[in-house]
């Protein structure tokens, strides 16, 4: 008898289901209803809607069922911890499938990281899929760890993991015909391309989604989603730690009352705090539900849209044949989750307890390179006017402003709002320094770095004075990676990220001590509330966001794609 075969044998009732989940109200995402009904689950799928019997039931009456969330992209270095480690978090919360893109390890480590990635992910109980990097290096502007061509991209896209293409973040490439990236496009057709088209509009949308891209997560308002919704595309609306979108989005979308088949949720990139303290894609869903989506419509943008975007047959919703995947919520409006089932078993902190992470190669571990730096190389002389990068509050955009900035003695001396920001080549020993000013920051008296500096991972730091600057980042290539804060020349704390030099070895409980006291006190030394400094700071040196940023080659015009003199 066929596996199917076994299954119907339990859907129609003649052998009992191993479990039932007895007068629950089944939130149905693919009709968008709600109705009271038992569900039977057996060898952990999911075989019968209805009135069932099992040989183990549970009472859920006056509880909601809902299938498991699914978090459409994210980069799992994000969190700073293990797939192991992040897992332990994540799961409890509801989410039980992770697409993810590795291209921050990538940068790094090349197809080492893909191959530590995919045996890691076969010994979790998450449904963890992979989405290959499109863009290793993104850009030809900064130096980074690894090629990703797409000879690797052909090794691995057959994977039964793999779902398709990663963010496609280099798309003055597309936009431009280059045959490059139309390589790897044409490799990963049969399955789905992500895309990262930032600010894109009018004819830049329609050659883009005409590339066969099929999604974008960096809509920052409801215009600029519908727009390239119009063109085809797929929006993910993204609320991680830096980028908040869903509030941008989500009212347009409730005024509009536009079909939400096209509406997908992401985290993209989270911290593993901020999980702990708002939830992960359950935090997506209960702000969606908060201003003004159904909540079955909230819920199918994390599960069935995300399923049916990346061929997930049998995810993400409660019918049979699906993986039982579900949620017990107490509370609706709320979304307050009770309980979590995986492939129908239920989701206990003893489980999680005894996972382990898988053993992780020495060259992974040891991956920052280069010459500690002198306060001398951080001199920055001053013109009358100099660009600057001005941040912009709650994103991850940023303006390039023309100002005069403070001076003494011909260089550029921090204050009035203005700090210094630097980056440092880690990976090759190149010796490059790129120095800018940055406005927004706000600390004083010290300075912060850090190898997590997206997308090509060197080092970036900023602070008011070099001694602190230079003492920050010497520190990281004794830790070999990871957070530093110092000031009057010392360093006050630090967390290691070993891992690529973007992930702790630690327990994420560990990790999440540390990272919460170092949030703490950098806003103690000036820098807003309303940003997380590191996250934040990371995306500083990333050439594909508008308008202006710092890599380890100089200061860039993200809009002109060209470097400033």
């Amino acid at each position: 008898m066929t596996s199917k075969q076994t299954l119907c044998e339990a859907a129609s009732g003649r052998i009992p289901a191993d479990t039932v989940f007895k007068n629950g109200k089944i939130i149905n995402v693919i009709t968008q209803e709600i109705y009271a009904a038992d569900v039977a689950v057996y060898q952990g799928m999911i075989v019968g809607i209805g009135s069932y019997h099992g040989s183990s039931e549970i009472d859920c009456s006056g509880k909601y069922l809902c299938p498991g969330l699914m978090d459409a992209h994210l980069h799992i270095e994000s969190s700073m911890v293990t797939p192991c480690e992040m897992t332990k978090s994540v799961l409890p919360d509801g989410t039980t499938t992770l697409i993810a893109d590795p291209h921050e390890m990538v940068n790094v480590c090349g197809s080492k990281a893909i191959d530590y990635l995919l045996k890691a992910a076969a010994k979790l109980p998450v449904n963890l899929f992979v989405m290959l990097p499109s863009s290793v290096p993104a850009t030809p502007f900064e130096t980074n760890g690894a090629k990703f061509e797409a000879e690797d991209i052909h090794t691995y896209i057959h994977h039964s993991r793999v779902l398709g293409l990663g963010e496609v973040m280099c798309f003055p490439q597309v936009l431009s015909g280059d045959a490059t990236i139309f390589e790897k496009l044409e490799l990963a057709k049969e399955k789905t391309a992500d895309g990262h088209a930032p600010g894109l509009s009018g004819q830049e949308i329609q050659t883009y989604a005409c590339a066969g891209i099929a999604t974008d997560h960096e809509c920052v308002h409801f215009e600029e989603a519908l727009a390239k919704c119009r063109a085809g595309m797929k929006i993910l609306v993204r609320e991680g730690s830096a980028a908040k979108n869903i509030d941008g989005i989500i009212p347009g979308l409730v005024q509009s009352q536009l079909p939400l088949d096209q509406f997908l949720l992401c985290t993209d990139d989270k911290h593993l705090e901020d999980i702990w303290k708002e939830g992960h894609i359950s935090h997506c869903v209960r702000r969606s539900i908060a201003l003004g989506l159904k909540p079955a419509a909230a819920i199918a943008m994390a599960s069935i849209h995300t399923a049916r975007t990346y061929g997930l047959t049998g995810y993400g919703a409660i019918a049979p044949g699906y993986h039982a995947d579900l949620l017990i919520l107490d509370d609706l409006e709320n979304f307050a989750v009770s309980s979590v089932y995986k492939d129908g078993r239920l989701v206990t902190p003893q489980w999680m307890e005894q996972l382990e992470d898988i053993p992780i190669p020495a060259d992974l571990l040891h991956t920052v390179h280069f010459q500690e730096i002198t306060t001398s190389q951080l001199a920055l002389p001053c013109k009358e006017d100099m660009h600057v990068i001005e941040m912009v509050p709650h994103q991850i955009l940023t303006k390039n402003v023309i100002a005069q900035v403070p001076a003494k003695d011909g260089l550029f001396c921090p204050g009035d709002g203005y700090t210094k920001l630097c980056v440092v080549e880690r990976h090759r020993g190149t010796g490059n320094i790129a120095i800018a000013p940055l406005k927004g920051f706000g600390i004083r008296d010290g300075a912060i770095a850090t190898t997590v500096a997206h997308d090509s991972h060197n080092i970036i730091a900023a602070g008011d004075n070099d001694q602190d600057l230079a003492a920050a980042i010497n520190h990281l290539k004794q830790i070999q990676g990871g957070y530093v804060i110092a000031s009057k020349g010392k360093v006050l704390a630090s967390l290691p990220l070993p891992l690529f030099g973007l992930m702790s070895t630690a327990s994420g409980k560990v990790t999440s001590e540390i990272t919460s006291k170092m949030l703490k006190l950098a806003h103690e030394m000036g820098i807003p509330e309303y940003f997380d400094p590191f996250i934040t700071l990371s995306f500083m040196a990333l050439p594909v966001i508008p308008e202006i940023r710092l890599t380890d080659l100089g200061l860039f015009d993200s809009t002109a794609q060209k470097f400033i003199n």
